[in-house]
């Protein structure tokens, strides 16, 4: 891709391409709402299906970005009909943060001691063990006596 070319977007993208953006950017901004004998078809499993086929199509087939702007619309498009459909699906299984601080405080409960004074006690248990033992062997280390091992001696 020529640098050049970026600021001619004439190029890259056709008439239909911006028609899409267009309509896909003012679905996205308007509350529009979804019309109710197509809210049992988009909360089917078929429905979701035909949604995720279009992704691909669009991925495949058109510019790259009209793609992107229309996963935003399938997103806003599923959360809108499950909104009105009575199926929440989406919100459904979407917790709340007040959900997921209790979540995390369950998961990490407050310790008492920190895990450094915990590793100590598991490691080094001062007073618990038994007082050192001095054992007597016949085992004597052997160095020879290095003569110049340094320059100032």
């Amino acid at each position: 891709m020529d640098f050049k070319n970026i600021l001619k977007p004439d190029k890259y993208f056709t008439k239909l391409d911006y028609a899409l953006i267009v309509v896909f950017v003012l679905y996205i901004i308007f509350p529009v709402e979804t019309p109710d004998f197509l809210i049992p078809l988009i909360d089917s499993s078929l429905g979701m299906l035909t949604i995720f086929i279009i992704t691909l199509y669009l991925f495949f087939f058109v510019n790259p970005v009209v793609a992107v702007v229309y996963v935003l619309v399938a997103y806003e498009l599923i959360r809108r009909s499950s909104n009105k459909g009575g199926r929440v699906t989406i919100l459904e299984y979407t917790p709340t943060q007040k959900n997921k601080d209790l979540e995390m405080k369950q998961m990490n409960p407050s310790k008492s001691e920190t895990l450094e004074e915990e590793i100590i006690f598991k490691m080094a248990p001062i007073g618990v063990s038994e007082s050192g033992v001095y054992v007597d062997t016949s085992f004597k280390p052997v160095a020879d006596k290095i003569k110049e091992g340094s320059m100032y001696q």
